[in-house]
């Protein structure tokens, strides 16, 4: 971000901050405290880009949250909204398409602090260490993580979702077959890796034109827990909480800070994509531990409502 908009930015935030402490207690008290789930890629410090945040800047991140939010799983975090009540600020973390220098500092640093979160991977970069097609074109062919590494992440409790086979735009495919291939076939290729039922897809790119109905009922036709789109947008309780919606968490703390807390200029902004569901039959929420092991619970936090 330009040093004039990151400081415009923290000014705007800095003056509506009491506006968002009030209403962030207010939606607490009458149970309408909304969830926010963010989503990363990559952190390191090397060969920097748009899907890369430095390891200082992610461990800034990751402090200021924990202090502030129950950070839950995503099976919680859908009861949260699935019962319409929900009095806790509550966050989740994410990371899409599997970058393997997530296990040099991330992974490790969210083990230690106890804070669950899933991790999304194209199963077919993974089974054959091939580089993402975006960083190619970029010129920088990042590692991508390994099936073993995958499994490593499975038995210390992380989440696994699958994110297509091949990170494709889904919302670009007409063909029912490939869709098919590229959801239920990214999930049957970790159920394997695994050996354990997968229970979360995430849409590769994510925004309102890489989405598609169909994608949404050949998911739920799956058994899937869950989908996850990536344009933005609170989940509030009494939401659909089969389709949750996501955010990326920006290098920059101030903009984290500032979509975390509610900027009042995009709550109504952001259009939820909708996808017929009262025409189709809900799935049940899984049980708590059913399928890929839940991350760890985090510990006593700090859950004030305190925003700054």
């Amino acid at each position: 971000m330009r040093i004039d908009r990151q400081l415009a930015l923290s000014a705007y935030y800095a003056a509506t901050l009491p506006v968002r402490s009030w209403q962030s207690r207010a939606r607490c008290a009458a149970g309408q405290a909304p969830v926010r789930i963010m989503f990363y890629h990559r952190v390191a410090d090397d060969t920097p880009n748009a899907w890369t945040i430095g390891t200082r800047a992610f461990r800034r991140q990751m402090e200021w949250v924990a202090r502030r939010f129950d950070v839950v799983p995503l099976a919680e975090a859908q009861r949260r909204i699935a019962r319409g009540h929900n009095q806790r600020p509550t966050a989740c973390i994410t990371f899409d398409d599997g970058y393997a220098d997530n296990c040099r500092f991330a992974i490790p640093l969210l083990l230690r602090m106890g804070l669950p979160f899933t991790y999304f991977v194209a199963t077919r970069h993974i089974a054959q260490g091939l580089p993402f097609p975006h960083d190619s074109q970029a010129g920088a062919p990042l590692r991508p993580n390994t099936a073993a590494e995958v499994r490593a992440m499975h038995g210390a409790g992380v989440e696994i979702g699958a994110h297509t086979r091949s990170h494709a735009d889904l919302g670009s495919i007409e063909d029912s077959a490939r869709l098919h291939d590229e959801i239920v076939g990214s999930v049957r290729d970790l159920h394997a890796m695994l050996d354990a039922p997968v229970r979360y897809f995430a849409f590769p790119f994510g925004l309102h034109q890489n989405l598609r109905h169909e994608a949404f009922a050949i998911a739920r036709a799956a058994g899937l827990a869950g989908v996850c789109s990536a344009y933005g947008g609170y989940n509030f309780p009494g939401d659909d909480p089969f389709h949750l919606q996501r955010f990326h968490a920006d290098p920059e703390l101030i903009r984290l800070k500032n979509w975390l807390t509610i900027d009042p200029r995009k709550l109504g902004a952001v259009e939820r994509y909708e996808y017929e569901r009262r025409s189709q039959s809900r799935t049940p929420l899984p049980l708590q531990g059913e399928g890929v092991g839940v991350g760890t619970q985090p510990g006593q936090l700090d859950h004030s409502t305190r925003l700054d």
